[in-house]
């Protein structure tokens, strides 16, 4: 998080369009929707339906050992064997980790030549419940950190593949998962269908509330399968109770009357235990000037609900599978009284490994990048998100990093506990806010028309995601053929 040298204090940074950088958009808002549904409808010429079915590796694909050595050398070299053990668990949790490989393969893939603010990464476990400025649980994506207007082809294959390659982890036989699959990509034509025909306000209000999900996600038999009906609801509960009070018991101590950071490295580490000597002693400095910068990239009337949080602690704290060795830290910050923490998680942004593939982001701090895909895209979003830069990091280098409540109502469903027949709702459920997500920046009525209403599209994506699954499989063998001669370094049970 810090930087090694204090500078002047920053001024919020100027306005930027996010849509500048489609602006194919804002010429087709001029059209009439019969035009726009046309030019969906053209864009089968270069790119049809049935196209997006295959998947064959070049002989010129990438190493994908390489690119993921690519990726740690940006990285915190400690942690990055953590993120190779992990990656290791599964191939399902590979593919987690893998989004730049699986960008590189889908720049070789057919594209309509539609765009919209893409997630990126828009596997089945980066959506999940939240609490909405409202205090209400909401479901939508809740990672952002690949964000780049791009291909929304490339997000359909990811969740479809990433559902083909979790079914196969938990055990459910292939007619089921193409099930699942077929489910998850007709969820998302009809959905963008409904968008299509839908006022352009109703598109930014469409959200998912927690009743919505809970009602999709229980059968309606719950007496018939209570212990499905328990693990749903117990998601909801565990979500509702995850809040900053709750981080306050399980992530800090009592020591001599203040609170503190627990120490459980190498995954929670209180930052003064990782810094020596002259570092340690330029730190509280170098938190200081990030945090001013932070507040600055505040929207004005969220920065009086930071002020009343006064600065405690900051801790090393290592989160996910593909964000292992990035630098995350965590901030204790107090407001009235003990009782009253707030934490932040301040997370560092690189380049989104779409960048190479579809064009560098109009933002030159990969924070800001996601903060601001994060709020296209998102129906409500964090009120505490922003973003700050630091020109010279202890290791030399610069950083960029976004910072987001830590546990705001979190929660995700954990698909390894989740009955078979719940399956296909959540893949609807997740499709449906991929949809909206897209409806939101891109031409909801152009892609509409290129889906059409065949299931043409809905099987050749199918077809794609039982491809890709064992495209996958043979490059998490890679991976451990690395590990096991010694190329490459992994740590497991953390």
């Amino acid at each position: 998080m810090p930087s090694a040298k204090k500078g002047p204090r920053p001024e919020p940074a100027a306005h930027v369009d996010p849509l500048a950088n489609l602006p194919e958009i804002v010429q087709r808002r001029k059209a009439a929707p019969s035009e726009r549904a046309a030019q969906g409808k053209d864009a089968r010429k270069r790119a049809p339906r049935r196209s997006h079915a295959s998947w064959a590796a070049a002989e010129d694909r990438p190493d994908p050992v390489a690119l993921l050595e690519e990726q740690a050398a940006e990285r915190d070299p400690d942690l990055v064997p953590i993120r190779y053990g992990r990656m290791l668990s599964s191939p399902f949790a590979f593919y987690r980790g893998g989004a730049l490989l699986m960008a590189s393969d889908l720049s070789r893939t057919p594209v309509s030549g539609l765009r919209a603010q893409i997630c990126g990464d828009a596997h089945l476990m980066n959506f999940g419940l939240y609490d909405s400025p409202q205090r209400r649980l909401v479901f939508d994506i809740n990672d952002f950190d690949e964000t780049l207007p791009g291909p929304w082809e490339w997000d359909v294959k990811r969740l479809a593949a990433g559902f083909e390659i979790a079914g196969q982890a938990v055990g459910l036989n292939a007619k089921m998962r193409r099930r699942i699959v077929l489910e998850c990509v007709r969820e998302y034509r009809e959905a963008m269908a409904e968008f299509a025909e839908s006022r352009a306000i109703d598109v930014w209000y469409a959200h998912l509330d927690s009743d919505l999900v809970l009602r999709a996600l229980r059968p309606a038999k719950c007496d018939l399968s209570k212990d499905l009906c328990t693990q749903v609801e117990r998601t909801f509960s565990k979500a509702s109770g995850k809040d900053s009070l709750r981080a306050l018991s399980k992530l800090t101590q009592e020591v001599d009357g203040e609170r503190k950071f627990r120490s459980a490295p190498p995954l929670l580490v209180p930052a003064e235990e990782l810094l020596q000597g002259e570092e340690r002693e330029r730190f509280p400095a170098a938190v200081e000037s990030a945090l001013r910068s932070y507040r600055a990239s505040l929207p004005q009337d969220r920065r009086p609900v930071y002020d009343l949080y006064r600065f405690k602690q900051i801790a090393r704290k290592v989160v996910g599978v593909g964000s292992v060795g990035t630098r995350a830290w965590v901030l204790l910050f107090l407001g009235r009284d003990a009782q009253d923490p707030l934490f932040l998680q301040s997370k560092e942004a690189q380049a989104s490994v779409l960048e190479r593939f579809v064009g560098r982001s109009r933002y030159a701090n990969s924070g800001r990048r996601v903060v601001e895909g994060q709020r296209l895209m998102q129906a409500f979003g964090d009120i505490l998100l922003g973003w700050y830069h630091v020109p010279v990091g202890f290791d030399g280098r610069p950083h960029d990093f976004y910072v987001r409540q830590l546990w705001d109502g979190k929660g995700a469903f954990d698909v390894e506990q989740m009955d078979a027949s719940t399956w296909p709702a959540y893949a609807r459920i997740c499709s449906w806010t991929l949809a909206k997500a897209h409806a939101r920046t891109g031409d909801r009525i152009a892609i509409a028309g290129y889906l059409g209403s065949s299931d043409a599209f809905d099987r050749a994506i199918a077809d794609f995601a039982e491809a890709y699954a064992q495209q996958n499989r043979q490059d998490y063998e890679a991976l451990q053929a690395a590990v096991a001669g010694g190329r490459i370094a992994a740590t497991t049970g953390v």
